[in-house]
């Protein structure tokens, strides 16, 4: 077998014709299998770089070279994104709750408890002889491993030996070369297995925060100082123990005593004192107000000059081309601002003073109930009222005594009535009624000053919902029950607002109601005269002082319309809105006693002063060679000849 072998190399290496073989060196030899070796690797790089073909998803998107030149930079803090942030903790010495600045950051992920044995110890000689038999023990096996290797390298120099010295016999000196050859080629070195390289190039970092160093505090106060008191108490020592005690209230006492007397006789003292200075500063004090009212009235006349020109000149021409209509003309406005809340109630004139006018404030809704005020007012000065007088019920009505015009009786919502004096400096009404006089039970609707009684004593009527109509003097009061009515008139279908007699025809009254009507009355005939719709709620009316046939009515829309019946009986003359507000409603009218004014009050607080044109205060035009008659006389007439047209046959005749 082994020469067969030989036989088979040598052909090997033979040539074709069989001549003796030119040996190849080594490097030629190495030089083609490296060549193979590169052919067969190219091939495969071309394959495997025609398998890695990029594959762009369709939603990818297209960026530009600066788009993907552009860096984005990511600052990695060591804080903990679960630590708390609100920790409070008390402050003893603030003695308040603070919250803490420093939060510990650190995350532990894995911790392990290990310990420390000395080598003196028992335990640490045993660890220590282990490591030391271990370490012997290492040495003698690599020995053992490496003598095993030899001799299995011995055995196989021996056969190749054997074989060698066989070639040699057969003869070939070609073969002595390549074994030659061979042998100088050293054995070939274990390769070392190599670590794969990390292919996604991660790097590992850590880092660890230094934690902020912990401090306590404390403080210990000083114990509060006792001291142990013991005694024995029998009768006499709580007895003498009263005693004493009485003994210093009765001094204190006397004390007490001595102190007011004298601090009375201190306080007369200072009281003679201010009175003498209070006297000389109330001397003073009116001298300067006359001198400074003048001068606030002074003022205002400049500050509303085209106003006060307008009352006195103005007369408005175009109503030649009206057809008998009118029109109202805006003067001043009367406002103060603590009664913006308030409600106008109650209007009434002065009969001396004919520029001054009172003004009552209240409520109408029931539901809202507060304090009243009494104002009055003079078109001298428009921007400050000249008393300011405040009740803690609302004003409801008010009426000027005819003969002493500085005394006033108010009706209130509570149901009393008082009278005040606009003389007085105070506030505080003259005379009031109570439960004892018989006060009226519900709100007082009017109040009206009658002539004096047969002892010369003042007294006025007042009229509630309580179904009461009440007399009252300033010594007493007599109560008059309405038990028994005189006369009933089915009049209107809702509440009736307003009544108001004619100042000139003793039988005519005017009534008006929330169901948009204004009816004139003659009472001794159960049917109206005449019929007025003004298709909105009617707050008040009122007669004019200056014509029988004239009279004005606002209604809740905020319109003013005024009426002369010797001119058109069906018709307003003048329907004029005062107000424009939606959520304000007009409540009251009044005529100027001598002027041609109305002033009219609303739910805002706010009085306005409108004059009358030339066409709503018509006067009879004077005939030639004929004096034009006036008087109450020819009022009475011409409203006696309207009423007559519109009479019953039967009435003229009982009449």
């Amino acid at each position: 077998m082994p020469a067969k072998a030989g036989d088979r190399h040598r052909q090997g290496q033979s040539g074709p014709s069989g001549g003796k073989a030119v040996p190849r060196p080594a490097k030629a030899v190495s030089k083609k299998r490296d060549e193979d070796v590169s052919t067969e690797a190219g091939e495969g790089v071309d394959e495997w770089a025609a398998a890695k073909t990029l594959v762009k998803p369709p939603d990818q998107l297209e960026l530009t070279e600066t788009e993907l030149k552009e860096e984005f930079t990511r600052i990695l803090t060591a804080n903990n994104p679960h630590a708390p942030q609100n920790i409070v903790r008390y402050s003893f010495k603030e003695r308040a709750y603070k919250p803490i600045s420093y939060v510990d950051q650190m995350a532990i992920h894995f911790s392990l408890n290990g310990n420390m044995i000395l080598k003196d110890s028992d335990e640490g000689r045993r660890q220590s002889i282990r490591l030391s038999t271990a370490a012997e023990k290492a040495p003698v096996e690599t020995s053992a491993v490496t003598s095993e290797e030899t001799e299995i390298k011995d055995e196989e120099s021996t056969g190749d030996t054997q074989a060698a010295g066989d070639e040699e016999a057969e003869g070939s000196g070609t073969a002595e070369v390549a074994e030659a050859a061979e042998a100088a080629e050293p054995p070939r070195p274990r390769v070392k297995e190599q670590k794969l390289a990390n292919q996604f190039n991660f790097i590992e970092r850590a880092s660890r925060t230094l934690n902020n160093p912990m401090r306590e505090r404390a403080c210990q106060s000083e114990p509060t100082p006792c001291k142990n008191f013991s005694a024995t108490a029998n009768q006499w020592e709580i007895y003498d123990a009263y005693v004493e005690e009485l003994q210093k209230m009765e001094r204190s006492k006397e004390k007490e005593k001595t102190k007011v007397q004298i601090a009375k006789r201190e306080e007369e003292k200072k009281k003679g004192r201010n009175l003498t200075s209070l006297e000389s500063q109330s001397d003073d004090i009116t001298k300067i107000s006359k001198a400074a009212k003048i001068m606030e009235r002074m003022v205002n006349q400049n500050t509303f000059d085209d106003i006060a020109q307008d009352f006195k000149y103005f007369e408005d021409a175009s109503d030649e081309y009206r057809d008998q209509q009118g029109t109202l003309l805006p003067l001043w406005k009367f406002q103060y601002d603590k009664t913006k809340r308030l409600a106008v109630t109650a209007i009434s004139w002065n009969p001396k003073y004919k520029d001054l006018f009172a003004v009552g404030y209240g409520s109408y809704d029931f539901m809202k109930q507060g304090q009243g005020m009494l104002l009055l007012y003079t078109m001298k000065n428009p921007s400050f009222p000249e008393y300011v007088l405040s009740s803690e019920s609302g004003v409801m009505c008010l009426d000027f005594h005819n003969d002493h015009p500085y005394l006033m009786a108010v009706g209130f919502y509570d149901g009393n009535v008082a009278i005040y004096n606009v003389k007085k400096a105070t506030s505080q009404p003259s005379y009031r009624s109570s439960a004892k006089s018989g006060k009226h039970t519900e709100p007082v609707w009017q109040v009206k000053w009658q002539k004096d009684d047969m002892d010369n004593n003042l007294n006025f009527f007042s009229i509630s919902s309580d179904g009461r109509i009440v007399s009252w003097t300033l010594v007493k009061c007599s109560k008059y029950y309405s038990s028994q009515f005189l006369d009933v008139f089915e009049a209107h279908h809702m509440a009736v607002d307003s009544v108001s007699w004619n100042p000139y025809h003793l039988k005519v009254f005017i009534s008006c109601s929330s169901d948009w009507t204004v009816k004139i009355w003659d009472h001794t005939i159960k049917t109206p005269m005449f019929i007025y719709d003004l298709n909105s709620a009617v707050g008040d009316v009122a007669w004019s002082p200056y014509s029988s046939t004239v009279f004005a009515a606002v209604t809740t829309d905020g319109k003013a319309h005024v009426f002369d019946l010797s001119i058109n009986k069906y018709e307003a003359l003048c329907t004029q809105l005062v107000v424009a507000k939606k959520k304000n409603k007009i409540t009251h009218i009044q005529f100027n006693p001598v002027y041609p004014v109305v002033i009219i009050g609303d739910e805002q607080g706010h009085v306005t002063s409108l004059k009358l044109s030339p066409n709503l205060r018509r006067m009879p035009k004077e005939k030639k060679g004929q004096e034009v008659k006036k008087g109450p006389e020819v009022e009475i007439a011409k409203l006696d000849k309207l009423l007559n047209l519109v009479r019953e046959p039967e009435s003229k005749a009982g009449k």
